[in-house]
Protein backbone atom coordinates (compact mmCIF):
# COMPACT_ATOMS: atom_id res chain seq x y z
CA UNK A 1 0.00 0.00 0.00
CA UNK A 2 1.07 3.65 -0.67
CA UNK A 3 2.29 5.80 2.14
CA UNK A 4 0.16 8.43 2.22
CA UNK A 5 2.49 10.07 4.89
CA UNK A 6 5.35 9.97 2.72
CA UNK A 7 4.34 11.91 0.50
CA UNK A 8 4.66 15.33 1.58
CA UNK A 9 8.10 16.51 3.02
CA UNK A 10 6.61 19.64 5.24
CA UNK A 11 4.09 20.37 7.44
CA UNK A 12 0.93 21.99 5.23
CA UNK A 13 0.39 25.39 6.23
CA UNK A 14 -3.09 25.81 8.85
CA UNK A 15 -3.87 28.85 5.79
CA UNK A 16 -3.84 25.75 3.52
CA UNK A 17 -4.56 22.79 5.29
CA UNK A 18 -8.18 21.69 2.70
CA UNK A 19 -6.82 18.74 0.87
CA UNK A 20 -7.15 19.63 -2.97
CA UNK A 21 -7.13 17.32 -5.96
CA UNK A 22 -5.48 19.55 -8.95
CA UNK A 23 -6.54 17.91 -12.66
CA UNK A 24 -4.74 18.92 -15.28
CA UNK A 25 -4.00 17.51 -18.90
CA UNK A 26 -0.33 19.00 -18.78
CA UNK A 27 2.02 20.05 -16.39
CA UNK A 28 5.52 21.82 -17.67
CA UNK A 29 7.14 21.64 -14.35
CA UNK A 30 10.86 21.47 -15.76
CA UNK A 31 12.56 21.11 -19.43
CA UNK A 32 13.12 17.36 -18.94
CA UNK A 33 9.66 16.45 -18.43
CA UNK A 34 7.75 17.05 -21.48
CA UNK A 35 4.43 16.41 -21.16
CA UNK A 36 2.96 20.00 -21.57
CA UNK A 37 2.23 21.78 -25.20
CA UNK A 38 1.84 25.77 -24.03
CA UNK A 39 0.58 28.41 -21.68
CA UNK A 40 -2.18 25.68 -19.69
CA UNK A 41 1.20 23.86 -18.95
CA UNK A 42 3.31 26.50 -18.00
CA UNK A 43 0.44 27.38 -15.69
CA UNK A 44 -0.02 24.52 -13.61
CA UNK A 45 3.62 23.90 -13.08
CA UNK A 46 4.10 26.85 -11.41
CA UNK A 47 0.71 26.45 -9.51
CA UNK A 48 2.60 23.59 -8.19
CA UNK A 49 5.66 24.99 -7.53
CA UNK A 50 3.94 27.66 -5.95
CA UNK A 51 2.46 25.16 -3.57
CA UNK A 52 4.97 23.42 -3.01
CA UNK A 53 7.12 27.40 -1.85
CA UNK A 54 3.18 27.58 0.02
CA UNK A 55 3.13 24.24 2.05
CA UNK A 56 -0.25 23.79 0.61
CA UNK A 57 -1.86 20.12 1.01
CA UNK A 58 -2.57 19.81 -2.81
CA UNK A 59 -1.57 17.16 -4.86
CA UNK A 60 -1.47 17.28 -9.11
CA UNK A 61 -3.17 14.78 -10.82
CA UNK A 62 -2.21 14.75 -14.74
CA UNK A 63 -0.74 12.02 -17.52
CA UNK A 64 2.71 10.96 -18.63
CA UNK A 65 2.36 10.87 -22.11
CA UNK A 66 4.90 8.86 -23.60
CA UNK A 67 5.82 10.91 -26.79
CA UNK A 68 5.18 14.06 -25.00
CA UNK A 69 3.34 16.74 -27.17
CA UNK A 70 5.96 16.32 -30.26
CA UNK A 71 9.20 17.44 -30.64
CA UNK A 72 9.61 20.34 -32.61
CA UNK A 73 12.44 19.87 -35.47
CA UNK A 74 13.13 21.10 -39.59
CA UNK A 75 12.79 19.71 -42.83
CA UNK A 76 15.85 19.67 -45.04
CA UNK A 77 14.34 22.37 -46.47
CA UNK A 78 14.22 24.05 -42.94
CA UNK A 79 10.73 24.32 -42.93
CA UNK A 80 8.95 22.88 -39.88
CA UNK A 81 8.48 19.31 -39.58
CA UNK A 82 6.87 17.59 -36.43
CA UNK A 83 8.27 14.45 -34.88
CA UNK A 84 7.39 11.78 -32.44
CA UNK A 85 9.47 9.89 -30.12
CA UNK A 86 9.27 7.85 -27.14
CA UNK A 87 10.06 9.66 -23.60
CA UNK A 88 11.84 7.93 -20.94
CA UNK A 89 11.94 9.65 -17.14
CA UNK A 90 14.10 7.79 -14.95
CA UNK A 91 13.33 10.87 -12.01
CA UNK A 92 9.84 9.50 -11.87
CA UNK A 93 8.89 7.05 -9.03
CA UNK A 94 6.78 4.03 -9.87
CA UNK A 95 3.69 3.64 -6.45
CA UNK A 96 2.74 0.24 -7.55
CA UNK A 97 -0.42 0.95 -8.13
CA UNK A 98 -2.27 -0.40 -10.84
CA UNK A 99 -6.11 -0.58 -10.79
CA UNK A 100 -8.82 -0.94 -14.07
CA UNK A 101 -11.46 1.94 -15.40
CA UNK A 102 -13.61 1.01 -18.36
CA UNK A 103 -13.33 2.84 -21.41
CA UNK A 104 -15.28 2.28 -24.62
CA UNK A 105 -17.36 -0.40 -22.52
CA UNK A 106 -14.05 -2.09 -21.86
CA UNK A 107 -11.48 -2.78 -18.70
CA UNK A 108 -8.38 -0.30 -19.55
CA UNK A 109 -5.83 -0.68 -16.43
CA UNK A 110 -4.16 2.62 -15.02
CA UNK A 111 -0.85 2.93 -13.66
CA UNK A 112 0.37 5.93 -11.40
CA UNK A 113 3.50 7.60 -11.49
CA UNK A 114 4.64 9.65 -9.30
CA UNK A 115 6.73 13.16 -9.46
CA UNK A 116 8.07 13.15 -5.51
CA UNK A 117 8.10 16.86 -4.36
CA UNK A 118 12.15 16.79 -4.20
CA UNK A 119 12.45 16.57 -7.79
CA UNK A 120 11.48 19.63 -8.89
CA UNK A 121 10.44 21.54 -5.75
CA UNK A 122 7.10 20.82 -6.67
CA UNK A 123 3.26 19.54 -4.97
CA UNK A 124 3.23 16.15 -5.56
CA UNK A 125 2.43 15.06 -9.02
CA UNK A 126 0.61 11.88 -9.74
CA UNK A 127 0.63 10.96 -13.69
CA UNK A 128 -1.18 7.55 -15.13
CA UNK A 129 -0.22 5.83 -17.71
CA UNK A 130 -1.82 3.57 -19.98
CA UNK A 131 1.48 2.33 -21.89
CA UNK A 132 1.64 -1.10 -19.96
CA UNK A 133 1.58 -4.71 -20.42
CA UNK A 134 -1.30 -5.60 -18.91
CA UNK A 135 -3.53 -3.46 -22.16
CA UNK A 136 -3.74 -3.93 -25.34
CA UNK A 137 -2.09 -1.74 -28.15
CA UNK A 138 -5.23 0.45 -28.39
CA UNK A 139 -5.45 1.00 -24.89
CA UNK A 140 -2.24 1.84 -24.61
CA UNK A 141 -2.16 4.38 -27.13
CA UNK A 142 -4.15 6.69 -24.32
CA UNK A 143 -1.61 8.24 -23.07
CA UNK A 144 0.95 8.10 -25.91
CA UNK A 145 0.26 11.39 -27.19
CA UNK A 146 -1.02 14.97 -25.20
CA UNK A 147 -4.28 16.40 -27.23
CA UNK A 148 -4.36 13.74 -29.82
CA UNK A 149 -6.06 14.30 -33.48
CA UNK A 150 -8.28 11.53 -32.71
CA UNK A 151 -11.13 12.44 -31.90
CA UNK A 152 -12.58 8.89 -29.76
CA UNK A 153 -8.74 8.99 -28.63
CA UNK A 154 -9.04 12.56 -27.02
CA UNK A 155 -12.67 11.51 -25.47
CA UNK A 156 -10.72 8.34 -24.10
CA UNK A 157 -7.71 10.68 -22.52
CA UNK A 158 -9.90 12.64 -20.94
CA UNK A 159 -11.85 9.62 -19.45
CA UNK A 160 -8.02 8.81 -18.10
CA UNK A 161 -7.68 11.95 -16.54
CA UNK A 162 -10.72 12.46 -15.01
CA UNK A 163 -12.25 8.88 -14.08
CA UNK A 164 -8.74 7.31 -13.65
CA UNK A 165 -7.69 10.73 -11.08
CA UNK A 166 -11.18 10.01 -9.11
CA UNK A 167 -10.09 6.53 -8.84
CA UNK A 168 -6.44 7.19 -7.82
CA UNK A 169 -7.51 9.16 -4.74
CA UNK A 170 -9.42 6.26 -3.82
CA UNK A 171 -6.88 3.86 -4.41
CA UNK A 172 -4.62 6.52 -1.91
CA UNK A 173 -7.61 6.74 0.11
CA UNK A 174 -6.90 10.51 0.34
CA UNK A 175 -9.61 12.59 1.34
CA UNK A 176 -10.26 14.75 -1.25
CA UNK A 177 -12.37 18.01 -0.13
CA UNK A 178 -12.25 20.11 -3.32
CA UNK A 179 -11.42 18.36 -6.77
CA UNK A 180 -9.80 21.43 -9.25
CA UNK A 181 -10.47 21.02 -13.00
CA UNK A 182 -7.76 23.35 -14.48
CA UNK A 183 -9.80 23.64 -18.05
CA UNK A 184 -12.63 20.90 -19.06
CA UNK A 185 -10.29 18.04 -20.14
CA UNK A 186 -11.15 16.08 -16.62
CA UNK A 187 -14.69 16.35 -17.13
CA UNK A 188 -15.86 12.82 -16.57
CA UNK A 189 -14.33 13.42 -12.90
CA UNK A 190 -17.91 14.95 -12.43
CA UNK A 191 -20.09 12.26 -13.48
CA UNK A 192 -17.95 10.02 -11.61
CA UNK A 193 -18.79 11.90 -8.37
CA UNK A 194 -22.12 12.03 -9.42
CA UNK A 195 -22.58 8.30 -9.55
CA UNK A 196 -20.57 8.17 -6.42
CA UNK A 197 -22.78 10.86 -4.39
CA UNK A 198 -26.04 10.31 -6.77
CA UNK A 199 -26.55 14.12 -5.80
CA UNK A 200 -25.52 17.33 -8.09
CA UNK A 201 -25.35 19.47 -5.38
CA UNK A 202 -22.75 17.03 -3.15
CA UNK A 203 -20.22 17.03 -6.67
CA UNK A 204 -20.95 20.89 -6.46
CA UNK A 205 -19.77 21.35 -3.42
CA UNK A 206 -16.16 19.87 -3.96
CA UNK A 207 -15.96 20.49 -7.85
CA UNK A 208 -14.32 24.06 -9.06
CA UNK A 209 -13.32 24.66 -12.68
CA UNK A 210 -10.87 27.11 -14.38
CA UNK A 211 -11.75 27.78 -17.95
CA UNK A 212 -9.33 29.21 -20.43
CA UNK A 213 -10.86 29.97 -23.91
CA UNK A 214 -12.25 32.98 -24.12
CA UNK A 215 -14.32 31.16 -27.54
CA UNK A 216 -17.05 29.07 -27.63
CA UNK A 217 -15.79 27.50 -30.71
CA UNK A 218 -12.73 26.67 -28.67
CA UNK A 219 -14.20 25.05 -25.76
CA UNK A 220 -14.20 20.77 -26.64
CA UNK A 221 -17.76 19.44 -27.51
CA UNK A 222 -18.72 15.97 -28.30
CA UNK A 223 -21.86 14.42 -29.66
CA UNK A 224 -23.44 12.53 -26.39
CA UNK A 225 -24.20 9.14 -28.14
CA UNK A 226 -20.39 9.03 -29.08
CA UNK A 227 -19.23 9.76 -25.19
CA UNK A 228 -22.22 7.28 -23.74
CA UNK A 229 -20.58 4.48 -26.43
CA UNK A 230 -17.03 5.86 -24.86
CA UNK A 231 -18.26 5.33 -21.01
CA UNK A 232 -17.63 8.92 -20.51
CA UNK A 233 -20.70 9.25 -18.09
CA UNK A 234 -19.42 6.11 -15.67
CA UNK A 235 -22.45 4.24 -16.18
CA UNK A 236 -25.34 6.95 -15.74
CA UNK A 237 -27.64 6.50 -18.48
CA UNK A 238 -27.76 9.29 -21.37
CA UNK A 239 -31.62 10.41 -19.64
CA UNK A 240 -29.54 11.02 -16.14
CA UNK A 241 -27.37 12.75 -17.46
CA UNK A 242 -29.83 15.28 -19.53
CA UNK A 243 -31.93 15.77 -16.21
CA UNK A 244 -28.45 16.67 -14.18
CA UNK A 245 -26.77 19.22 -17.23
CA UNK A 246 -29.24 20.08 -19.41
CA UNK A 247 -26.88 19.73 -23.15
CA UNK A 248 -28.15 21.28 -26.03
CA UNK A 249 -28.87 19.46 -29.27
CA UNK A 250 -27.59 16.21 -28.71
CA UNK A 251 -24.36 17.90 -27.88
CA UNK A 252 -22.13 18.06 -24.45
CA UNK A 253 -20.00 21.01 -24.72
CA UNK A 254 -17.51 20.33 -21.77
CA UNK A 255 -17.20 23.93 -20.52
CA UNK A 256 -20.51 24.34 -19.70
CA UNK A 257 -20.87 21.16 -18.14
CA UNK A 258 -18.28 22.03 -15.85
CA UNK A 259 -19.93 25.38 -15.21
CA UNK A 260 -23.40 23.77 -14.48
CA UNK A 261 -21.81 20.72 -12.01
CA UNK A 262 -19.18 23.08 -10.15
CA UNK A 263 -19.74 25.61 -7.36
CA UNK A 264 -17.86 28.12 -8.51
CA UNK A 265 -15.69 28.61 -11.74
CA UNK A 266 -12.99 31.30 -12.65
CA UNK A 267 -11.43 33.10 -15.65
CA UNK A 268 -7.65 33.99 -15.65
CA UNK A 269 -7.75 37.37 -15.75
CA UNK A 270 -10.31 40.16 -14.88
CA UNK A 271 -10.63 40.67 -18.65
CA UNK A 272 -11.05 37.05 -19.47
CA UNK A 273 -13.52 37.04 -16.32
CA UNK A 274 -16.01 39.62 -18.36
CA UNK A 275 -15.82 37.77 -21.44
CA UNK A 276 -16.67 34.13 -20.10
CA UNK A 277 -19.61 36.02 -17.90
CA UNK A 278 -20.98 37.37 -21.14
CA UNK A 279 -20.06 34.18 -22.85
CA UNK A 280 -22.03 31.75 -20.50
CA UNK A 281 -24.28 34.21 -18.80
CA UNK A 282 -27.37 33.68 -20.65
CA UNK A 283 -27.46 29.47 -20.22
CA UNK A 284 -29.26 28.53 -17.17
CA UNK A 285 -28.10 26.59 -13.76
CA UNK A 286 -24.21 28.07 -14.45
CA UNK A 287 -22.45 28.34 -11.29
CA UNK A 288 -20.64 32.23 -10.73
CA UNK A 289 -17.66 32.75 -12.18
CA UNK A 290 -14.96 34.62 -10.65
CA UNK A 291 -11.63 35.55 -11.72
CA UNK A 292 -8.29 34.98 -10.66
CA UNK A 293 -5.31 36.31 -12.71
CA UNK A 294 -2.55 33.73 -14.18
CA UNK A 295 1.13 34.24 -12.36
CA UNK A 296 4.11 32.68 -12.97
CA UNK A 297 7.20 31.23 -10.34
CA UNK A 298 9.23 33.82 -9.71
CA UNK A 299 11.56 31.48 -8.29
CA UNK A 300 11.78 29.38 -11.04
CA UNK A 301 11.58 31.72 -13.57
CA UNK A 302 13.87 35.10 -12.87
CA UNK A 303 17.73 35.75 -13.15
CA UNK A 304 19.29 36.19 -9.92
CA UNK A 305 22.01 38.35 -10.50
CA UNK A 306 19.31 40.63 -12.61
CA UNK A 307 17.04 40.65 -9.60
CA UNK A 308 20.12 41.35 -7.48
CA UNK A 309 21.11 44.72 -9.42
CA UNK A 310 17.70 45.59 -9.24
CA UNK A 311 17.73 45.63 -5.62
CA UNK A 312 20.72 46.94 -5.02
CA UNK A 313 19.58 50.05 -7.59
CA UNK A 314 23.06 49.29 -9.89
CA UNK A 315 21.95 49.77 -13.63
CA UNK A 316 25.74 49.02 -14.48
CA UNK A 317 25.52 45.80 -13.28
CA UNK A 318 21.73 45.46 -14.67
CA UNK A 319 22.98 46.29 -18.26
CA UNK A 320 26.15 43.99 -18.14
CA UNK A 321 23.85 41.08 -17.11
CA UNK A 322 21.49 41.59 -19.24
CA UNK A 323 23.92 41.76 -21.94
CA UNK A 324 25.26 38.51 -21.10
CA UNK A 325 22.05 36.86 -21.04
CA UNK A 326 21.69 38.22 -24.49
CA UNK A 327 25.13 36.41 -25.34
CA UNK A 328 23.86 33.35 -23.80
CA UNK A 329 20.23 33.30 -26.59
CA UNK A 330 22.47 34.35 -29.36
CA UNK A 331 24.79 31.12 -28.79
CA UNK A 332 21.55 29.23 -29.14
CA UNK A 333 20.41 31.15 -32.01
CA UNK A 334 23.91 30.64 -33.68
CA UNK A 335 23.84 26.76 -33.14
CA UNK A 336 20.39 26.42 -34.36
CA UNK A 337 20.80 28.91 -37.48
CA UNK A 338 24.40 30.03 -38.30
CA UNK A 339 23.09 33.67 -37.89
CA UNK A 340 25.67 35.73 -35.16
CA UNK A 341 23.69 38.24 -33.61
CA UNK A 342 25.26 41.29 -31.38
CA UNK A 343 24.50 41.68 -27.68
CA UNK A 344 24.97 45.19 -28.47
CA UNK A 345 21.54 45.61 -30.94
CA UNK A 346 18.12 45.88 -29.68
CA UNK A 347 16.93 42.67 -29.61
CA UNK A 348 13.12 41.89 -30.22
CA UNK A 349 11.26 38.54 -29.58
CA UNK A 350 8.20 36.87 -30.57
CA UNK A 351 7.69 33.84 -28.87
CA UNK A 352 4.05 31.51 -27.49
CA UNK A 353 2.65 28.98 -28.70
CA UNK A 354 1.27 29.49 -32.84
CA UNK A 355 -2.08 30.01 -33.35
CA UNK A 356 -3.59 32.37 -35.48
CA UNK A 357 -4.82 34.25 -33.68
CA UNK A 358 -1.78 35.41 -32.25
CA UNK A 359 -1.12 37.15 -35.14
CA UNK A 360 3.07 35.62 -34.89
CA UNK A 361 3.22 37.23 -38.82
CA UNK A 362 1.86 40.31 -37.84
CA UNK A 363 5.31 42.01 -38.24
CA UNK A 364 5.59 41.00 -41.78
CA UNK A 365 2.12 42.41 -42.53
CA UNK A 366 3.43 45.35 -44.84
CA UNK A 367 6.69 43.66 -46.06
CA UNK A 368 8.57 46.80 -47.16
CA UNK A 369 8.20 48.68 -43.97
CA UNK A 370 9.18 45.56 -42.32
CA UNK A 371 12.32 45.69 -44.52
CA UNK A 372 13.05 49.36 -44.46
CA UNK A 373 13.14 48.69 -40.23
CA UNK A 374 15.43 45.88 -40.04
CA UNK A 375 17.70 47.33 -42.68
CA UNK A 376 18.32 50.65 -41.05
CA UNK A 377 22.17 50.73 -40.21
CA UNK A 378 21.53 54.13 -38.14
CA UNK A 379 18.93 51.82 -35.28
CA UNK A 380 19.89 48.15 -35.71
CA UNK A 381 17.59 45.63 -34.32
CA UNK A 382 17.59 41.84 -34.09
CA UNK A 383 14.57 40.01 -34.07
CA UNK A 384 13.52 36.39 -33.14
CA UNK A 385 10.39 34.27 -33.29
CA UNK A 386 9.36 30.65 -31.48
CA UNK A 387 6.61 28.69 -30.99
CA UNK A 388 5.45 25.45 -31.51
CA UNK A 389 1.88 25.21 -33.49
CA UNK A 390 -0.29 22.54 -32.66
CA UNK A 391 0.72 19.67 -35.45
CA UNK A 392 -2.38 18.91 -37.07
CA UNK A 393 -2.90 22.85 -37.28
CA UNK A 394 -1.57 23.37 -41.14
CA UNK A 395 -2.34 26.86 -41.48
CA UNK A 396 -0.41 27.75 -38.41
CA UNK A 397 2.29 25.58 -39.37
CA UNK A 398 2.46 27.93 -42.52
CA UNK A 399 2.51 30.95 -40.73
CA UNK A 400 5.74 29.35 -39.46
CA UNK A 401 7.24 28.45 -42.29
CA UNK A 402 6.33 31.33 -44.07
CA UNK A 403 8.21 33.46 -41.45
CA UNK A 404 11.09 31.48 -41.96
CA UNK A 405 11.06 32.50 -45.92
CA UNK A 406 10.62 35.67 -45.27
CA UNK A 407 13.38 36.35 -42.82
CA UNK A 408 16.08 34.24 -43.77
CA UNK A 409 17.80 36.28 -46.10
CA UNK A 410 18.07 39.03 -43.23
CA UNK A 411 20.90 38.24 -40.62
CA UNK A 412 19.25 39.85 -38.10
CA UNK A 413 15.78 37.72 -38.27
CA UNK A 414 15.49 34.09 -37.39
CA UNK A 415 12.79 31.41 -36.09
CA UNK A 416 13.89 28.62 -33.64
CA UNK A 417 12.27 25.77 -32.96
CA UNK A 418 11.82 23.92 -29.69
CA UNK A 419 10.61 26.41 -27.84
CA UNK A 420 10.01 24.65 -24.73
CA UNK A 421 10.95 25.33 -21.11
CA UNK A 422 14.33 25.92 -21.33
CA UNK A 423 14.90 27.99 -25.04
CA UNK A 424 11.64 30.15 -23.62
CA UNK A 425 14.03 31.20 -20.29
CA UNK A 426 16.36 31.81 -22.79
CA UNK A 427 14.22 33.90 -24.68
CA UNK A 428 13.12 35.94 -21.96
CA UNK A 429 16.27 36.52 -20.29
CA UNK A 430 17.80 37.51 -23.70
CA UNK A 431 15.53 40.03 -25.07
CA UNK A 432 14.94 43.49 -24.57
CA UNK A 433 11.41 43.84 -26.41
CA UNK A 434 8.45 41.04 -26.00
CA UNK A 435 6.41 41.50 -28.14
CA UNK A 436 2.32 40.79 -27.56
CA UNK A 437 -0.02 41.07 -30.72
CA UNK A 438 -3.46 38.89 -30.50
CA UNK A 439 -6.51 39.77 -31.57
CA UNK A 440 -8.56 41.78 -28.72
CA UNK A 441 -10.36 39.68 -26.42
CA UNK A 442 -9.16 36.11 -27.96
CA UNK A 443 -6.23 35.58 -25.43
CA UNK A 444 -7.87 34.92 -22.03
CA UNK A 445 -4.62 35.64 -20.26
CA UNK A 446 -1.20 34.89 -21.69
CA UNK A 447 1.37 34.77 -19.17
CA UNK A 448 4.70 34.50 -21.37
CA UNK A 449 4.98 38.58 -20.87
CA UNK A 450 5.01 38.26 -16.91
CA UNK A 451 7.77 36.14 -17.27
CA UNK A 452 10.02 38.22 -19.40
CA UNK A 453 9.16 41.34 -17.30
CA UNK A 454 11.23 39.98 -14.31
CA UNK A 455 13.74 39.50 -16.51
CA UNK A 456 14.38 42.81 -17.98
CA UNK A 457 12.50 42.53 -21.28
CA UNK A 458 10.31 45.21 -21.68
CA UNK A 459 6.28 44.35 -23.13
CA UNK A 460 5.06 45.66 -26.06
CA UNK A 461 1.31 44.10 -26.40
CA UNK A 462 -2.29 44.42 -27.29
CA UNK A 463 -4.01 45.05 -24.19
CA UNK A 464 -5.24 41.80 -23.72
CA UNK A 465 -5.49 39.44 -21.11
CA UNK A 466 -3.18 39.86 -17.97
CA UNK A 467 -1.80 43.10 -19.17
CA UNK A 468 -4.75 45.79 -18.81
CA UNK A 469 -3.77 44.65 -14.76
CA UNK A 470 -0.22 45.64 -15.49
CA UNK A 471 0.55 48.23 -18.06
CA UNK A 472 1.28 51.61 -17.63
CA UNK A 473 2.05 52.54 -21.33
CA UNK A 474 5.63 54.59 -21.58
CA UNK A 475 6.20 53.67 -18.22
CA UNK A 476 6.22 50.03 -17.34
CA UNK A 477 5.83 48.82 -21.08
CA UNK A 478 4.89 49.82 -24.72
CA UNK A 479 1.01 49.46 -25.47
CA UNK A 480 -0.27 49.18 -29.37
CA UNK A 481 -3.54 50.92 -29.53
CA UNK A 482 -6.61 48.36 -30.47
CA UNK A 483 -8.44 49.41 -33.78
CA UNK A 484 -12.01 49.60 -33.37
CA UNK A 485 -14.33 46.36 -32.15
CA UNK A 486 -16.57 47.55 -35.51
CA UNK A 487 -14.18 47.02 -37.58
CA UNK A 488 -13.60 44.18 -40.25
CA UNK A 489 -11.05 41.75 -39.18
CA UNK A 490 -8.30 42.26 -41.99
CA UNK A 491 -9.02 46.33 -41.42
CA UNK A 492 -8.01 45.85 -37.75
CA UNK A 493 -5.02 43.76 -38.51
CA UNK A 494 -4.19 46.34 -41.06
CA UNK A 495 -4.39 49.62 -38.12
CA UNK A 496 -2.72 47.29 -35.34
CA UNK A 497 0.31 46.66 -37.51
CA UNK A 498 1.03 50.00 -38.63
CA UNK A 499 0.87 51.28 -35.32
CA UNK A 500 3.14 48.70 -34.24
CA UNK A 501 5.58 49.96 -37.03
CA UNK A 502 5.07 53.45 -35.76
CA UNK A 503 5.90 52.82 -32.21
CA UNK A 504 8.92 50.81 -33.32
CA UNK A 505 10.27 53.36 -35.36
CA UNK A 506 9.24 56.60 -33.03
CA UNK A 507 9.71 55.69 -30.10
CA UNK A 508 10.79 51.83 -29.24
CA UNK A 509 14.25 51.98 -31.19
CA UNK A 510 15.43 55.41 -31.09
CA UNK A 511 14.70 55.05 -27.11
CA UNK A 512 17.01 52.28 -26.73
CA UNK A 513 19.58 53.96 -28.55
CA UNK A 514 19.60 57.72 -27.45
CA UNK A 515 17.40 58.06 -24.41
CA UNK A 516 19.55 54.43 -22.60
CA UNK A 517 18.33 56.54 -19.57
CA UNK A 518 14.51 56.21 -19.93
CA UNK A 519 14.87 52.83 -21.45
CA UNK A 520 16.75 51.79 -18.12
CA UNK A 521 13.94 52.97 -15.97
CA UNK A 522 11.02 51.43 -17.80
CA UNK A 523 12.51 48.15 -17.78
CA UNK A 524 12.98 48.71 -13.97
CA UNK A 525 9.43 49.89 -13.51
CA UNK A 526 8.28 46.44 -15.17
CA UNK A 527 10.58 44.19 -13.17
CA UNK A 528 9.27 46.05 -10.08
CA UNK A 529 5.60 46.16 -10.63
CA UNK A 530 5.31 42.73 -12.23
CA UNK A 531 6.16 41.50 -8.84
CA UNK A 532 4.29 40.33 -6.15
CA UNK A 533 1.50 40.04 -7.50
CA UNK A 534 2.26 38.42 -10.77
CA UNK A 535 4.15 35.74 -9.04
CA UNK A 536 2.07 32.36 -8.89
CA UNK A 537 2.50 32.68 -4.98
CA UNK A 538 -0.26 35.01 -4.64
CA UNK A 539 -2.37 33.03 -7.00
CA UNK A 540 -2.07 29.65 -4.96
CA UNK A 541 -3.31 32.08 -2.17
CA UNK A 542 -6.28 33.31 -3.86
CA UNK A 543 -7.43 29.94 -5.19
CA UNK A 544 -7.45 28.68 -1.17
CA UNK A 545 -9.33 32.16 -0.24
CA UNK A 546 -11.83 32.66 -3.34
CA UNK A 547 -12.27 29.07 -5.12
CA UNK A 548 -11.55 26.00 -2.24
CA UNK A 549 -13.04 28.08 0.31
Amino acid sequence: MFDLNSLFPYKFNKKYSKSVAYFSMEFAIDQPLKIYSGGLGFLAGSHMRSAYELKQNMIGIGILWKKGYYDQERNEDQSMRAAFRNKEYSFLTDTGILFPITIHGARVYVKAMLLKPEVFKTAPVFLLTTDIAENDHLAQTISHRLYDPNETTRIAQSILLGIGGAKLLEVLSRETEIYHMNEGHSLPLCFYLLDKFKNLDEVKKRVVFTTHTPEKAGNEEHSIPLLDRMSFFNGLSVQQVSSYIHPENGVLNYSLSALRMAKKANGVSQLHGEVARKMWGSYKDICPIDAITNAQNKTYWRDYMLEKALAKDDDEKLVLRKKMLKKKLFRVVANQTGKLFDENVLTLVWARRFAQYKRANLLLRDFDRFTRLVSNKEFPIQIIWAGKPYPEDFDSINIFNEIHWKTRGFKNCTILTGYELWLSGHLKRGSDVWLNNPRLYHEASGTSGMTAAMNGSINFSIPDGWVPEFAKAGKNSFIIEPAADNLSQDERDKIEANRLYDLLENEIIPMYYKNTAKWIKIMKAGMKDVVPFFDSARMADEYYEKMYS
